[in-house]
């Protein structure tokens, strides 16, 4: 259990989250570290929460599933507020937080991706973009889907925490050809000189 100045986290394990959101009709894909760590086969570091990728356009059906559980928008960045069943999130709000009541630790946060047509779209720079249904990794499964690591290693490359290096290096040896060469060129184009693209 972590604490967190917005409140307690007791992530659940992703197996929990694929039970949890069966029967959801619209796709979604376990993010975060534990993409990592699923395509490695093992656990390599401690998880402070679990990341779930969901589509923007899909966000009110993922809310509508959820409907007895807590869910709160991260608007603006920094803070949470209610998010009630049947509202639009504004396009600016990309996570969300989810408990099962008020009461609750937090077990999960949303992570909203956006899309153009049948192609999702890299937020940061939307001259990154893949079909979506190319965005599983070669770690998912029937039951458990998997982001693909380039497109999660992306995400991470932002900031360089010491958590997102760790994740970078595990899994770095294990990458396929066409994984590197995707996240190599999407380094490229975001961001020329990331010290990645070298090590890739």
């Amino acid at each position: 259990m972590v604490a967190h100045e917005l409140g307690r986290w007791d992530p659940m394990r992703p197996q929990r989250a694929a039970t949890e959101l069966a029967g959801l009709p619209t796709p979604w894909w376990i993010a975060g570290g534990w993409a990592i760590d699923l395509l490695l086969g093992r656990q390599s570091r401690v998880h402070g929460d679990l990341d779930v990728l969901i589509l923007r356009r899909d966000h009110t059906e993922v809310r509508e599933h959820l409907a007895d559980w807590d869910l709160h928008a991260a608007d603006p960045p920094g803070t949470l507020r209610p998010w009630p069943v049947g509202e639009v999130l504004p396009v600016h709000v990309h996570d969300v937080w989810c408990r099962r009541d008020a009461g609750s630790a937090w077990e999960l946060q949303l992570m909203i991706d956006d899309t153009d047509g049948d192609d999702w779209v890299f937020r940061r720079d939307a001259r990154i973009r893949r079909p979506i249904a190319a965005l599983s990794g070669r770690a998912s499964t029937a039951t458990l889907p998997v982001l693909s690591p380039d497109v999660q290693l992306l995400y991470k490359s932002k900031g360089l925490r010491e958590k997102d290096v760790a994740d970078f290096e595990v899994i770095r040896p294990h990458l396929a050809s066409r994984e590197r060469d995707s996240l190599r060129a999407a380094l490229e184009t975001a961001s020329p000189g990331h010290p990645w693209i070298e090590r890739l």
